[in-house]
């Protein structure tokens, strides 16, 4: 079976829930957002500034939810622009779900960027513009749901895209490095605090993903064949490929998996030295 492949017609997992899914008008939460609508769930698609894209990706959910085989509603997800970064607008994000829906099963904290450049010299205001979207908006979103979840039966849960740089620093990339450091300490926290309330909190940490915010190397031949052949399975990951792990994590086929950070990495974190075994 190849990554890509629904498998919704044999496990639709997700058939009945909802799921906010933040940054997914392309790459890797442009792929949640179809794996989860193959799956049988309503999806909401967020997008900051690429509304082109966002309706793509909602074009896309549809034709998942058509070919899925469920009762789900194909008019029933939706495109919402907001600013995870802003507080104000995260919060009037999921105001609006619940407003809708009137329930949300599924949060996943996706939305995020990076920026390069040397530590000594590393803007103070771009470090904060980076931390408010990567970590800060996945804070604010997930106080948002889990309020919610509080306030019913059946809990719920929270899925946070983190990196392997959560655990492998990234030099040159010192705002990014930490945003997800402290990504995989907030999944755990938050995991231990609603665990006996039925809320299950994970994250995922891909690797080298053949996605647009890797484009530095992706679409260069000898950077990629470099960045690859330091990944002990030899090739870089697809979107597709994240999004099962994403789809698992949602589904009660991990109903006993909360606080934990799911390397899908091709091995890259079997290495314990960013700089000579995957910059070099």
């Amino acid at each position: 079976m190849s990554p890509s492949q629904p498998v919704a017609q044999i496990f639709p997992r997700l058939q009945g829930r909802f799921a906010l899914v933040t940054g997914a008008s392309r790459g890797i939460g442009s792929a949640v957002a179809v794996r989860f609508a193959e799956e049988g769930a309503t999806v909401a698609i967020n997008y900051s500034g690429s509304e082109g894209a966002a309706k793509e990706t909602l074009n896309l959910v549809r034709e998942a939810t058509a070919r899925s085989g469920t009762d789900t509603n194909p008019d029933g997800h939706k495109i919402i622009q907001a600013d995870v970064g802003d507080e104000r607008s995260a919060l009037a994000m999921v105001d609006d779900m619940l407003d809708e829906w009137g329930r949300l099963d599924i949060l996943v904290n996706n939305a995020g960027i990076q920026s390069e450049g040397k530590s000594e010299s590393y803007s103070v205001a771009e470090y904060h513009r980076i931390l408010n979207i990567n970590l800060t908006g996945a804070l604010v979103c997930s106080q948002a749901a889990i309020r919610h979840f509080l306030s019913r039966p059946g809990g719920g849960t929270i899925i946070n895209c983190s990196s392997v740089h959560q655990l492998i620093p990234k030099p040159g990339f010192i705002a990014y490095s930490i945003s997800k450091g402290g990504l995989g300490n907030m999944t755990r926290t938050l995991a231990l605090e609603y665990a006996d309330r039925g809320i299950r909190v994970n994250a995922v940490a891909p690797g080298a993903i053949l996605t647009d915010i890797n484009n530095a190397w992706r679409n260069d031949q000898e950077a990629r064949a470099n960045v690859e052949s330091h990944i002990p399975m030899g090739r870089a990951g697809s979107p597709e490929e994240m999004a099962s792990v994403f789809a698992f994590l949602a589904s009660d086929d991990a109903s006993y998996i909360t606080g934990q950070t799911i390397y899908a990495c091709g091995g890259l974190t079997l290495f314990n030295d960013f700089r000579t075994n995957w910059a070099s």
